[in-house]
């Protein structure tokens, strides 16, 4: 079974799933399947920003503001996973400011909606939970109930990538 560095932490039925379909060339077709979509309209900064300010105000009202939200070309899908989030706190005149900025891959442009949501979700989590204890993954539940089908499905995704790009 090859290396499915994005699925170590799966069990290894999954992953032997996965290797199967993989060898079979029914990753891609399954994929496809399950999103028929798979580009959207969330191509610019300007967006994202959008729909992460959409998605704050449905979920997350009280938290605090978003100053900035950008599709990053420079984050490494393992090194950085696909999202940061960042709390800049700085001293203006004598008050101590804070800004919280979410950043994404911009690989997430090539990729369905939903998982481009979901990774959004998973950086608004972090506003109020900074660690990925319990809360963190039910307060990602309550904003996206499919969110540990979509992380899957990104894992699937990145997986899928990985092994077009070894070809």
């Amino acid at each position: 079974m090859q290396d499915l560095i994005y699925l170590r932490s799966y069990p290894e039925s999954i992953r032997q799933q996965v290797s199967l379909l993989l060898s079979q060339g029914k990753l891609g077709p399954t994929l496809q399947q399950r999103y028929p979509e798979q580009q959207h309209n969330i191509q610019t900064d300007k967006a994202l920003y959008e729909l992460t300010l959409r998605l704050k105000q449905q979920f997350m009202k009280s938290s605090e503001p978003i100053s900035k939200v950008q599709f990053d070309p420079k984050i490494h899908v393992i090194h950085n996973a696909l999202g940061t989030h960042t709390q800049i706190t700085r001293i203006q005149g004598g008050k101590l400011k804070s800004k919280n900025e979410i950043r994404v891959a911009s690989l997430l442009k090539q990729l369905p909606l939903p998982i481009l949501q979901m990774v959004v979700v998973h950086e608004l989590a972090h506003l109020r939970e900074k660690d990925h204890n319990k809360a963190f993954y039910q307060l990602c539940q309550y904003m996206e109930p499919q969110y540990h089908q979509l992380e899957l499905d990104l894992r699937l995704f990145l997986t899928l990538r990985e092994s077009a790009e070894g070809v």
